[in-house]
């Protein structure tokens, strides 16, 4: 069942298209990752389909209209995680998650203290153990980062959009962040499974922890890799739409699992 729909969007800036005739689906339980080089749109389609900036077209969650929801009702269907936070204000790690209650909030009420323990519990397990109390301005920019991803999972939405959430992160603490992603998908929610559509730098990234790859190119959806029922070769064929000369390679970790990498060859 599609929790995110597409069709015929366009959207750009200063009367100048970024992206046109762009339609795709997000089923729930699924991670789509969209992939295209630098300015081909990744930024502009997630800001579109949140309604921030002008488009044409219709983008639908759960069978909603964005056009036609509220901003509390679409923020209870949908968490968005852009690449700045824009908090320049001194506040406390625990504050900045409970603002993922705010849609379910009325003016002036606080969160509740049953918000609060599932702030503070979510805060561990992005790995902010200790945190809660820390000022937000404080974190590095990777610790920052994983603060605003706990915001966005406290939210309980079904649908989570993420503009290029590993850019700030090291090695390991990107790996971290797509597993805590895979498992927020898996969670049941009031109206079914969730799922995410994530843009990303990093394919191998991409290759080992997402089911679909949307990918970039001439402002449209270029082709569509999905990663269980495609061959490595077509795989590899498909991502050259963008990457050039490139080539996967594909060995298995030492708990027996497939893992693929993108290599750059030589023109």
């Amino acid at each position: 069942m599609s929790i995110l729909n597409v069709s015929n969007l366009r959207a750009g800036y200063d009367k100048k298209d970024i992206i046109n005739n762009v339609s795709f689906s997000v089923n729930e339980g699924e991670l789509v990752a969209v992939l295209g080089a630098n300015g081909s749109g990744k930024t502009t389609l997630v800001k579109a389909i949140c309604g921030m900036i002008t488009h044409s077209g219709e983008c639908s969650v759960s069978g909603e209209s964005i056009d036609k929801l509220k901003s509390k009702q679409l923020a209870r269907m949908c968490s968005y995680i852009p690449q700045q936070s824009g908090i320049t204000i001194d506040i406390s790690v625990i504050n900045v998650v409970l603002m993922g209650f705010n849609p379910y909030l009325g003016l002036l009420q606080y969160p509740t203290a049953s918000m609060k323990e599932k702030a503070y519990k979510v805060i561990e397990q992005v790995g902010l153990k200790g945190k809660a109390e820390d000022n937000y301005l404080s974190l590095s920019e990777g610790q920052k980062q994983l603060c605003i991803l706990a915001r966005a999972m406290v939210a309980d939405s079904r649908l989570l959009l993420m503009d290029e959430p590993e850019s700030a992160l090291d090695f390991n603490v990107r790996y971290n962040v797509m597993e805590y992603i895979r498992s927020w998908i898996s969670q049941e929610t009031d109206g079914g499974k969730r799922a995410a559509l994530v843009t990303l730098h990093d394919t191998n990234l991409a290759l080992n922890y997402c089911d679909r790859l949307l990918l970039i190119n001439d402002s449209t959806i270029a082709d569509t890799v999905n990663i269980r029922e495609d061959d490595i070769s077509v795989i590899q064929e498909k991502l050259r739409i963008i990457y050039g000369s490139i080539s996967i390679q594909s060995f298995t970790n030492k708990n027996g699992d497939r893992q693929l990498v993108m290599v750059r060859e030589p023109e």
